[in-house]
């Protein structure tokens, strides 16, 4: 789950960290009345407007602009609001800003990058810190990846002193600053354990021509399995950021995640889900989306997942791999019938069924008397999958 920067920051001032003060506005008067409020224009105080997207790249996208005046302020937002950011991350589809966050400039002296992310492979919690702040930390791993410093925090451990000593003196501090980068850290990680949190990405943290160490920009992201327990992050949560499909989804207990290709998928398994996805991609053709059934699916689940691929305009064709278990073959072809008549389905259909009940279930759409393709394996079912849009 992700949240906007404003409430990113709303959540880590609790952790006595310097953050920058700050304003959301919907409009451009409520934007002109933040910049009046910090004081924006007196003695040479800047502004900085700001996005609220769950995106990063927003200043490359037009997304962040600096101000002089509260009037500056006031038209930089009225022509950022409504508009369609589009950056890397948002795909060419971009994202739609609805609100802007007005906060206080300073002056920057240095910028640097620091992460705490979730390693589920070590069951540990990562750092990254470099001193190449401000940029795509991606570009940075390509380009210059010895400027990037890490280390592993266990969780059953804590964060160990000698960790943030080590950090410190990669990033260059002084005696003075080590003090201050160790009351971030901590803080940092004590948020991270506290909100169950995935990543916190603080980028740029900013050191100001005053010595001060300033968070500028933070990104959280959040464990969905752990959000029920946070009352608070429940309330964070911007519909209107997520896609309509996933959260149609989440409601029936499915997992689906849209992707760009035209190959609608209905798997059962998220092992089964990513294999099915390299499969298709290695016969040629592009997954249009991920989507995991779960193993105890009804014949409802089947039928909204079928209602929720073909919403995509750009499925061209739907693979059906179904390897029963607790997930019985009869009702898989059971759901598949009924989307089909329900929907009018008129895409080539794929289906490839194998375990529990598959005599059943392949008798059921063999006596369906709809038109599809049956499939004897994974590879086989890909083939013709990539085969039935030509």
């Amino acid at each position: 789950m992700n949240i906007h920067e404003y409430q990113a920051k709303e959540i880590l001032s609790n952790y006595g960290l310097n953050i920058p003060k700050g304003i959301l506005a919907q409009s451009a008067v409520e934007a002109e009345w933040a910049a009046r409020r910090l004081k924006c224009g007196q003695d040479g105080r800047i502004c900085v407007v700001k996005a609220q997207v769950h995106a990063g790249g927003r200043g490359k996208g037009g997304g962040v602009k600096l101000a002089k005046t509260p009037d500056e302020v006031k038209s930089l937002s009225e022509a950022m609001l409504g508009m369609t950011l589009v950056t890397h991350q948002t795909g060419p589809q971009g994202k739609l800003v609805q609100k802007v966050l007005i906060t206080e400039g300073c002056d920057i002296e240095k910028e640097y990058y620091f992460a705490l992310v979730l390693n589920r492979e070590t069951a540990t919690i990562g750092v990254m810190a470099s001193t190449e702040g401000g940029v795509d930390i991606e570009t940075v791993a390509d380009e210059t990846p010895e400027k990037i410093v890490s280390a592993q925090i266990d969780p059953t451990i804590g964060l160990m002193p000698h960790t943030i000593r080590t950090l410190a003196k990669a990033l260059g501090f002084t005696k003075k600053l080590s003090k201050d980068f160790k009351k971030i850290i901590e803080g940092l990680y004590k948020a991270f354990l506290d909100y169950d949190c995935s990543m916190i990405e603080i980028n740029p943290l900013v050191l100001t021509k005053n010595g001060e160490l300033t968070i500028l920009d933070c990104k959280m992201t959040f464990d969905e399995n752990a959000v029920f327990r946070h009352e608070a992050l429940q309330n964070y949560r911007d519909y209107s950021e997520e896609d309509l499909n996933e959260l149609e989804a989440s409601k029936y207990g499915l997992s689906y995640i849209s992707l760009e290709g035209n190959i609608g998928c209905l798997v059962n398994g998220a092992g089964l889900a990513m294999a099915t996805m390299d499969i298709i991609k290695q016969y040629g053709g592009e997954p249009a989306n991920f989507l995991d059934v779960g193993g105890g699916a009804s014949q409802e689940n089947v039928t909204q997942a079928f209602k929720i691929i073909l919403s995509d305009s750009n499925v061209k064709a739907i693979f059906v791999n179904i390897f029963g278990g607790i997930m019985k073959c009869d009702i898989i072809a059971n759901g598949v019938i009924a989307a089909a008549k329900d929907l009018g389905l008129e895409v080539p259909l794929i289906v490839r069924l194998e375990g529990t009940n598959v005599e059943l279930g392949k008798e059921i759409l063999k006596n369906s008397k709809l038109n599809i393709i049956s499939a004897d394996s994974m590879s086989d079912g890909a083939q013709k999958a990539v085969a039935s849009l030509k």
